[in-house]
C-alpha cells in the first residue's frame, strides 16, 4: 500500500510576481495631494454662503496652503540627519513633560475647588485613570529628554580646519 501522494499540484502563490510602484511618492507630496483634494472642495462650497470679507480671507488661507505644503513636498526626508532632529525631539519631550506637569495642577485645582469634601486618598480613588493619564504623559517626556541627554553627541562638522 503506497501512502505518500505523488501528485503536486503548483499553487498559485509560486508564481507571483507583484507590481512595482511606478512612481514612488514621497509621504510629504501625499500629505500634500491628499489635503488640498480635501480643502480645495471644501473651500469652494463654503465661500459662496459666507459673507465677502470672510470669503476672501477663506481664499487667502487656501493659497497660503498650498504654498506651505509646496515648499514642504520637496523636503527629502532620506537627507534630514539625527543631529537636525534632536531639538524636535527635545520640543516633544518638554512638551509631553508639561502638559503632564499642567494638567496635573488643573486636575487638583479642579478636585480642590469643586470636591472641597474629598479627602486626598478619596479623589485618588475617584480620579485614579486620570492621574495616571497624565503622570503617564509626564514620564514619557522624561524618558525621551532622557534618551536625548545619552545619545552621543557627533555633530557634522561643516567647516574644515586649514
Amino acid at each position: 500500500m503506497d501512502l505518500e501522494s505523488k501528485a503536486t499540484v503548483p499553487t498559485a502563490t509560486d508564481n507571483l510576481d507583484f507590481a512595482q510602484p511606478t512612481n514612488a511618492r514621497q509621504p510629504l507630496e501625499l500629505l500634500r495631494d491628499t489635503e488640498a483634494l480635501l480643502r480645495r472642495p471644501t473651500v469652494a462650497t463654503l465661500t459662496p454662503i459666507l459673507p465677502p470679507k470672510l470669503s476672501n480671507k477663506l481664499r487667502v488661507a487656501s493659497n497660503v496652503a498650498d504654498e506651505s505644503l509646496q515648499e514642504l513636498a520637496e523636503i527629502n526626508l532620506e537627507q534630514i540627519s539625527d543631529w537636525e532632529l534632536r531639538p524636535a525631539r527635545i520640543l516633544i519631550g518638554l512638551s509631553f513633560v508639561g502638559f503632564g506637569a499642567l494638567m496635573i495642577l488643573v486636575l487638583l485645582l479642579y478636585l480642590n475647588t469643586l470636591n472641597p469634601a474629598l479627602t486626598t486618598i478619596e479623589q485618588i480613588h475617584q480620579y485614579w485613570y486620570q492621574y495616571a493619564w497624565v503622570v503617564s504623559l509626564g514620564v514619557t517626556g522624561m524618558f525621551l529628554l532622557g534618551r536625548e541627554a545619552m545619545r552621543p553627541v557627533s555633530k557634522v562638522r561643516k567647516f574644515k580646519r586649514r
